[in-house]
């Protein structure tokens, strides 16, 4: 790292927390619930299709917000072959599986409190909802989180820089000197790097089976938990103690 860092930035889903079992978005599982096998491929396209939009005139209120995603939710009831006449009650489905109970991964808060007694800022960054804080809460973390900014807010997805810029405007930190921690590689990994912060990719072997991790460029970073962001920053990763086995 060229720079001293300030602050650590982390995406949310899939890097400080993840669904509790038997909860949270498995659209395929809705759809086959209410009779209509959608292909993967058609999730795996509406899972990035909308990374790096600005949606901001959908983000005026929490309401228009929501009429927006709703929107992009019957667009895929309507690819994936559903009746029009079935696609309100998917539609409700999809949205309470995006409500269901989260927890954070076991390293997650010792990582957190160890930046913190560092000296460091702790931020989120993510492409999600209006309201983070109450799954901040839920998982425990809110308490050591300086400034979480969700796409729905800013009015733009990951990787627009648009986003990137708000979080360190609210952190008040140059971007130079943010660490961004995430598994997603464009919004996580590239999106970040552009914007000459230093990226960390998180990459969980056992929540990737078979796959392949993308080629690091010369600054990059690859952890295999939250824990190796303290041996990026020459904290030492010893300073959080091995996990407890996650039992959610």
């Amino acid at each position: 790292m060229e720079r001293m860092a300030r602050a650590v930035v982390f995406d949310f889903y899939g890097t400080l927390a993840h669904w509790a079992e038997g909860a949270g978005v498995n659209y395929a599982a809705v759809f086959a619930a209410h009779g209509y096998p959608v292909p993967d491929s058609v999730l795996d396209e509406y899972f990035t299709l909308y990374d790096g939009v600005d949606h901001s005139e959908h983000s005026i209120n929490e309401e228009a917000y929501e009429r927006w995603v709703r929107g992009r939710l019957h667009l895929l009831a309507e690819t994936g072959g559903v009746d029009v006449r079935h696609s309100g009650a998917i539609v409700d489905s999809l949205r309470a599986a995006d409500q269901g109970p989260m927890v954070a991964y076991p390293e997650a808060a010792a990582t957190l409190g160890a930046l913190r007694a560092a000296g460091l800022m702790v931020g989120v960054c993510s492409n999600w909802g209006w309201d983070l804080d109450p799954f901040l809460a839920e998982i425990g973390l809110l308490d050591l989180v300086d400034c979480a900014i969700t796409s729905a807010r800013a009015g733009m997805r990951k990787p627009h820089p648009e986003i990137y810029v708000q979080t360190a405007r609210c952190l008040d930190v140059d971007p130079r000197d943010i660490v961004f921690v995430g598994d997603s590689w464009e919004p996580d990994v590239c999106g970040p790097r552009r914007m000459g912060m230093t990226a960390v990719h998180v990459w969980r072997v056992d929540e990737r089976p078979g796959r392949i991790a993308p080629a690091l460029e010369d600054g990059d970073h690859r952890v295999a938990d939250l824990r190796g962001v303290l041996g990026v920053l020459a904290l030492g990763a010893d300073v959080v103690p091995e996990p407890a086995e996650d039992v959610s």
